[in-house]
């Protein structure tokens, strides 16, 4: 072989040529060296797997009931976060033994108490500094925060049927309030309370009705979260509260609405209706939308028929029975208006009439029926009328340029009629002139 090499090289002496080979195997070998060096130093600097025998025994016992947990810890954020059993139950997770894993002196701690878990909780949630190390971003306030909700003051007389933290979290299974898995996940918040409030046997000891969850779904909040898939959508703790869960009163009830529903609070603080519902203790908003069974509001609510909520205060002759009629009045009037000038706006333009412009200045009405149905939280009829007159007007200008772009088309049309029957008739004189001159070529033919 040194000799083929030699010959193809013939300017390279043997041995120079086997001198360049050992370099060249030195080199890939020392390579070689290097490469698996650096992966033994990242085993090596890699942290080690942190054993816990708490799980490596619950995980093998055929008895679910202990078994679980170790599973369900598989998709808990705890352990995400790098935490295992004896950041929460003390214990030594090295100890190969139950005696050990469980010994007393190293701070085992078995299942808690009821009374105990929201202190239980709070050994890490609580601690500023602690939390700071695995999710800076989480508030530390919640245990404090509990106690003063309906359920921590319940907790705090020794009742154990009031939920805690493990209520609504679960215990080993606690996933990220973002997973949808989650039960604290926005859509399966009111399912989470569900367990408690909807049951009819369990919330009788409290004196509290159990129909919330079953009326929430018929809301309009309920479909927007559920068919809408709208995560901003109100649930249970959008209004009660999360760790300070606590029934709005009556005179927190529309601060708590007015969350979202800005422009309405701000309209009924300034109404007639304030003061009258401050002397009543009615409930702001629920007096005319109900609370968990929310319906989409109509405009039937609105008014003096059968299914206004008006009626329910108000009869006849009286100065808030004449304004609830007269809005809703004005308000079917804009209706009709716009019904009318969308319809005959659509008809130019399916005759093929430009209306883009006309149509598009209809917004102005559109958006003047959407500021008018806002503005019966006021409840002035001459506040109402401001809005109502000007899209009144838009809508007036809109019929008018429908009827315009229809009376343009008929203009059309006759002309186009007329057109084609003076091409008609002048095709038929030229027809009559061309027979006439073949008929005196003939005769003159025929002459010959």
């Amino acid at each position: 072989m040194d000799r083929q090499q030699n010959q193809s090289n013939p300017g390279v002496p043997v041995a120079a040529a086997a001198d360049v080979r050992q370099v060249i195997s030195a080199k890939r070998s020392l390579r070689i060296a290097l490469r698996v060096a650096l992966v033994l130093m990242l085993f090596t600097l890699a942290p080690a797997q942190k054993k816990s025998s708490c799980i490596e025994c619950h995980s093998k016992l055929e008895d679910t009931r202990l078994s679980a947990p170790a599973k369900l810890f598989d998709n808990d954020i705890h352990r995400a976060r790098g935490l295992s059993c004896n950041d929460c139950h003390g214990g030594d997770p090295n100890a190969d033994t139950k005696e050990g894993a469980k010994d007393p002196r190293k701070g085992y701690l078995g299942k808690p108490k009821t009374l105990d878990i929201p202190a239980y909780c709070g050994k890490c949630h609580s601690d500023a500094n602690l939390m700071k190390r695995f999710n800076p971003s989480l508030r530390v306030d919640q245990e404090r925060e509990y106690y003063t909700s309906n359920h921590g003051k319940l907790l705090k007389t020794g009742e154990q049927r009031v939920a805690t933290c493990i209520s609504c979290h679960s215990v080993h299974g606690i996933r990220s309030p973002k997973d949808p898995l989650s039960s604290v996940y926005p859509s399966n918040v009111a399912e989470t309370c569900s367990k408690c409030h909807a049951s009819a046997d369990y919330m009788r000891g409290f004196g509290i009705p159990s129909d919330q969850f079953e009326n929430y779904k018929k809301s309009v909040h309920a479909k927007a979260l559920y068919e809408k898939q709208d995560l901003s959508a109100p649930t249970c703790n959008d209004c009660h509260g999360n760790h300070g869960a606590t029934p709005p009163g009556i005179a927190s009830v529309a601060n708590v609405c007015g969350t979202c529903h800005g422009r309405q609070a701000e309209l009924f603080q300034v109404s007639p209706h304030k003061a009258a519902f401050d002397q009543r203790q009615f409930g702001e908003c629920i007096k005319c939308h109900s609370n968990h069974f929310i319906a989409k509001p109509s405009d039937e609510m609105l008014g003096t028929g059968d299914k206004a909520v008006c009626i329910t205060c108000h009869t006849a002759g009286d100065k808030g029975f004449i304004a609830a009629g007269s809005m809703r009045g004005r308000i079917d009037e804009l209706i009709a208006s716009v019904d009318r000038s969308t319809e005959i706006l659509t008809r130019a333009e399916r005759a093929g009439m430009e209306v883009s412009r006309p149509k598009f200045e209809m917004k102005e009405a559109t958006d003047a029926l959407t500021h008018a149905r806002v503005l019966i939280h006021s409840s002035s009829a001459a506040e109402v009328d401001k809005v109502v007159a000007p899209g009144l007007a838009a809508s007036a200008k809109g019929y008018q340029a429908g009827l315009g772009a229809l009376a343009e088309r008929s203009f059309r049309r006759k002309g186009l009629a007329v057109s084609l029957v003076f091409i008609l008739f002048l095709a038929t004189l030229v027809y009559l002139k061309v027979k006439q001159i073949e008929r005196r070529q003939n005769e003159s033919a025929e002459g010959a």
